[in-house]
Order: structure tokens, then sequence, then C-alpha cells
């Protein structure tokens, strides 16, 4: 009976690796074709990884609570002739596979070789190292060299990291010595491993950092919204407006949205727009597609169920790429003004703050009178967008907000 490697799959286009979370079958165990056999997480989400055929689970070699990078072997089935052959492999698995009848494997959750084995080494996923650079002198590392790279490099330790490691070294280094005084002085603190979803926020806002970000803040009245939700079925959230009202700004110039490489302007394609639900320690943002396109009273059942499944952690792999531009309604946990970060791939994120009762001189009934009033803000890439042009595009998101009725 062949033996088939069971392989950590490819989760995702930017998926790289995945922390196996629960192990659902052990050696001796007989499996049924697709039975989820390991449930895995990734930096997006949460999911299953199913059996690519019926058989026999020989060994498990993954282990609960590690990461595994795509290809990785998490075990070994033992499978029937007919299996192996129908997932690449011949009836003598050191055969070789006639290549004039590839197997066909669209739909096959696994893809294997003739030189596919388990082998007790198991691919690694290199961490990230590259960072912000940090500030000279007192206030931390200047200079790195090759040799405390290299260390960093085998501990997973961003250069970032070191922002409050004050160097002795010559010019304000941090020397090797120093480096290993911070380890020493650290490990005398209570710590606790970092969720995958925590490191991938991490490492997403320092790469975001590194561009000249601005935040430009304007107040916005909503009780036109307010009204209307009131008479809507479904009723759309407050972020909702906001995204149709951003969608329908950036369509009138989509310069604004581009994407500034090199020497020019690269414009989108479609406007997408991504929206922030806070999941467990993290920040997922799925995304709505062509809203400029799409009235809001459509969008309402989209947008409810992506906030479910962000939540329980099991969005769509379709969702997950990146929009234009990120709408957050940080309003929610009573924040009134915030300057939140784009991501790394987009240049614009629209912030929607806490809706308060506020006085308002009307010069109508020469009084004041109270009117419901939210901080509207937009943080940019000051590279593609000035703060005048960063106004009015505010502006005219207010002023759509003002018309629900059209969105």
């Amino acid at each position: 009976m062949p033996t088939i490697p069971i392989l950590m799959p490819q989760l995702g286009e930017s998926i790289a690796e995945a922390t196996v979370v629960r192990i659902l079958i052990e050696p001796g165990q007989r499996v049924d074709p697709g039975a989820d056999i390991f449930e895995v997480e990734t930096n997006k989400a949460t999911m299953a990884v199913a059996a690519p055929c019926g058989g026999l689970v020989d060994q498990v070699i993954a282990k609960a609570n590690e990461s595994y990078a795509v290809g990785a072997a998490l075990g070994s089935l033992h499978v029937s002739d007919e299996d192996a052959q129908a997932l690449g492999f011949q009836n003598d698995p050191k055969a070789p596979i006639d290549a004039a009848q590839p197997a066909n494997t669209d739909s096959v959750h696994f893809q294997f070789s003739d030189e596919d084995a388990i082998h007790d080494i198991q691919p690694k996923v290199e961490p990230i190292v590259g960072g912000l650079p940090v500030p000279a002198g007192a206030t931390g590392a200047s200079f790195i060299s090759p040799r405390m790279r290299a260390r960093m490099l085998e501990l997973g330790i961003n250069s970032s990291d070191l922002a409050g490691v004050a160097g002795t070294g010559a010019g304000g280094r941090v020397t090797v010595d120093d480096f290993e005084t911070f380890l020493r002085t650290i490990e005398q603190h209570r710590m606790t491993p970092a969720s995958p979803m925590r490191i991938a926020v991490a490492d997403s806002m320092r790469r975001s950092w590194s561009r000249p970000l601005a935040t430009v803040g304007s107040p916005v009245v909503l009780d036109a919204i307010l009204a209307h939700r009131k008479k809507a079925d479904p009723k759309p959230g407050p972020a909702l407006y906001a995204i149709r009202a951003l969608a329908l700004a950036l369509a009138e110039n989509t310069a604004v949205a581009g994407r500034l490489i090199g020497s020019r302007i690269v414009h989108p394609r479609a406007i997408d727009i991504g929206f922030a639900v806070e999941v467990d320690d993290g920040v997922l943002v799925p995304v709505l597609r062509e809203v400029d396109k799409t009235p809001l009273s459509t969008m309402v059942k989209t947008y409810n169920t992506l906030v479910e499944q962000a939540r329980s952690r099991r969005l769509p792999n379709d969702v997950n790429r990146p929009g234009i531009a990120t709408v957050t309604n940080f309003g929610t946990f009573g924040i009134v003004w915030a300057t939140p970060i784009p991501l790394p791939e987009q240049n614009l994120v629209l912030g929607l703050g806490a809706g308060m009762k506020t006085p308002h001189w009307s010069a109508e009934v020469n009084q004041f009178i109270p009117l419901t009033m939210a901080e509207l803000t937009l943080s940019f890439d000051h590279r593609i967008l000035d703060g005048g042009g960063a106004g009015r595009l505010l502006s005219r998101v207010a002023e759509l907000l003002q018309s629900p009725e059209k969105l």
C-alpha cells in the first residue's frame, strides 16, 4: 500500500506559513476523503486542512501550536493504488511518473511529485529582519554589524526591536555584548508568545510607517444618516455609509488613491474598499468590491456577512485581497479622534469617530440647535496627496454623507 505525505497546503496567495491549532487525527486512524485532519491558523483566518483522499494515517509529524511553512510535511497516509495514481503517484512510489499522462490536480488540495518524501528537516520561513531605521545615540542602535544581524536573524528579531538599546560601541554602535545583555534583561520579565495575528499586524505597521504619513480631520453631521438608517430595511451600519461615500469620491479622482511607483502614479483599476473589523488580538480587513458601482442597499447583507466571517476568522480568500483604501469606525470604542495608519499596499484610511450631540448655531432660527456630530479623519501617504487635496477629499465625503438616500 503506497504511503503519501500530508503537506501544508497553500492557503492563500500571500500565505507562507500556518500554525497548527488542533490535530484531528492519530496514527492508525482511518480517514475519509475530504475529512478535516488539521485545524490551522494563518495571519488572516482559521481554517481546516482536509485529507487529499481516504486512507489510514501512518504518522503525524506536526505538533500543536507550532508553525509550518507551505510544503512542510505534517504527516503521512497509507492509501490505495488508485488514489496514489490520482494524486500523481505510481503503484511504486519510487517509480517515475509518466509525464505523458499528467495527473489532473486542478481541484486537488495537495500536489505531489516522485521526489516528495517526509524528512526530519522541515522547510522554514525566514523571519523578517527589516524594519525601521533606529535613531543613533543613546536612543537606540545606529549600526548593526553583520555578525549581530546573523544573531538577530537566528532569533527572529527586527532592528526596530532594538530601539531601546543604547550602544556602547564606537559611534553609539550596539555591540553583540549589548545585545546579549538586552536579551538577558528581558528574560527576567514575564513573557507570553505573540499570536500569528499580532506578528502579522506588527509587520504590516512597520512597513506602513516607512512612508511619510499625515492625517487631517473635519467634523461631519450625522443626523441625515441616522434618520435614513431608521427608515432603511435592512439597516446599514454607520461605517457602510462612509465606505460608499468614500468610494464615490475616489471614483471622481482615482489619482488620490493611486500608488507612487518610481516616477509614475499607478491608478487603481477598481474602487475596492476594505473595512477594519476587530478580532481576537488583531484586526482583519475584508474588502467590498467595486463599491462605487454598488448601491448602499445591496451591500448591507454582504457587509454584515463579512463582519461575522471576520469575527470568526473564517473569511474567504477572495475578500482578503487588499482594496485601495480602508474605512475604520473607531467611534464604536468611544474614540473621538484618531490617526489610523494605512495598510502598506494602500495610501488612504478614512476614520469615523464617536457621534456626540453638539450645540450648533443656526442662522435660520437665530439660536443654537442640537446636532449629532462626529470627527471624520483621513490618513494618507503624503507623497501622493497634500493637505489641500486631502481636505478636499474629506469635504467631498462629508458632503456625500449629507444625502444618504443617494448613496
